[in-house]
Order: structure tokens, then sequence, then C-alpha cells
């Protein structure tokens, strides 16, 4: 596994390493939020 500073200009050059996986945080780290919040209302 490769990580650490990858970004998919990267890839080429870490694909030729031979290395089976490659794990880029940049996926997660700049993928915007999701409002999952349930908000309920009172029972009258």
């Amino acid at each position: 596994e490769a990580s650490g500073g990858i970004g998919p200009e990267d890839l080429p050059e870490v694909a030729a390493t031979g290395v089976d996986y490659v794990a880029m945080g940049m996926l997660t780290h700049s993928a915007p939020a999701a409002d999952l919040s349930l908000k309920l209302a009172p029972v009258p």
C-alpha cells in the first residue's frame, strides 16, 4: 500500500512501483458535507 500526499496526478508514477493499493485521503478530506440530520416534530 502507498499513502501520504498522493493525488490523482501521482497515480501513474506510484502504480509503476508495483504497489497493490493506493490510499488517497484527499478523496474524503475535500468532499462536501451532506446534511443527514433527522428533525422531529413534537407529538400533539
